[in-house]
């Protein structure tokens, strides 16, 4: 079928329910000269009268009635299926997949999740956690979560997180022995939990900075981990110096069980942001998503 059988099938229905070229015209927007024109192809296409002209009005021949009783059924179902895509978009579904850190799953993505998917239960999302970056065009991720860092210029970044701030930290009993360092220099005199990158591979550089200047400092110890939980349960146990972020001691910090030092030299650096290819077209399900992950603050 031609696009253009479609108009032409259209126009004859309106022509034969209304009965009328003048009533079907005011009806689609068209002169009754353009209608007539397009009955007539119609007619020409097929070899067959579909309608009967008078004075007074328009009537089906019987080839048009026949038309018509195959027309009017499949027609109500384009518009009942018509309908339905407009719910689709009035009720947006689909699965979003996301690949994100841990950190950012449970303190970003999982609060506004756990609010917005009640009310939307034909949306689906994925969270991949993982702390190395992850090609999200060839892994077919919707998008991916990072902090606001470069990104490449075929990205949108949309930021969906706070400031975040890091944190040195040790136990009481640590200092107790070993005292506290003051400046980023001091550490190579203290024993330091090691990060090791899964990305890189290497192991963490500590990042400092105050007033306008940048370090980053390679520390030693005894320990050596892929995950910040561990981190912070060996700084806890008294085994050395962890760096995290602040949110990840918070606890730990308001009942003792862990001090801060070095306040002055972790200033605030921009927060999780979302990411996804500016050529990709987002399903409503995403750009719902998007909006309510938009970070407000």
């Amino acid at each position: 079928m031609q696009r253009d059988d479609l108009v032409d099938l259209n126009a004859f229905l309106m022509v034969a329910e209304a009965q009328s070229f003048t009533r079907a015209a005011a009806r689609l927007g068209t002169s009754q000269s353009s209608l007539s024109h397009t009955v007539r192809r119609l007619e020409a296409r097929l070899g067959l009268r579909l309608l009967t002209r008078t004075t007074r009005k328009v009537a089906p021949t019987e080839a048009g009635e026949r038309l018509l009783r195959t027309l009017r059924p499949a027609l109500d179902s384009i518009d009942v299926q018509l309908a339905a895509l407009s719910d689709l978009r009035d009720r947006p579904s689909g699965t979003v997949r996301i690949t994100t850190s841990e950190h950012a799953a449970v303190t970003v993505l999982w609060p506004v999740l756990a609010r917005m998917l009640p009310d939307y239960p034909d949306i689906h999302v994925e969270l991949s956690t993982e702390s190395a970056l992850t090609d999200i065009v060839a892994e077919r991720f919707d998008a991916g979560v990072r902090l606001g860092e470069a990104l490449a210029k075929d990205m949108v970044a949309v930021r969906i997180g706070p400031d975040l701030r890091m944190a040195v930290v040790g136990a009481p009993v640590y200092f107790d022995v070993h005292g506290k360092p003051e400046a980023p220099q001091d550490l190579a005199a203290h024993r330091c939990i090691d990060l090791r990158q899964r990305s890189a591979g290497g192991l963490y550089a500590w990042e400092f900075g105050q007033g306008g200047r940048e370090l980053r400092v390679r520390v030693e110890g005894q320990l050596a981990f892929n995950h910040t939980r561990m981190i912070v349960d060996a700084a806890v146990a008294g085994f050395g110096l962890g760096f995290v972020l602040e949110d990840q001691v918070s606890a730990h910090l308001a009942d003792g069980r862990l001090v801060r030092v070095m306040d002055d030299w972790c200033p605030a650096f921009s927060g999780y942001h979302l990411y996804y290819p500016s050529r990709r077209e987002p399903s409503a399900a995403f750009v719902l998503l998007v909006e309510a992950l938009r970070f407000k603050g």
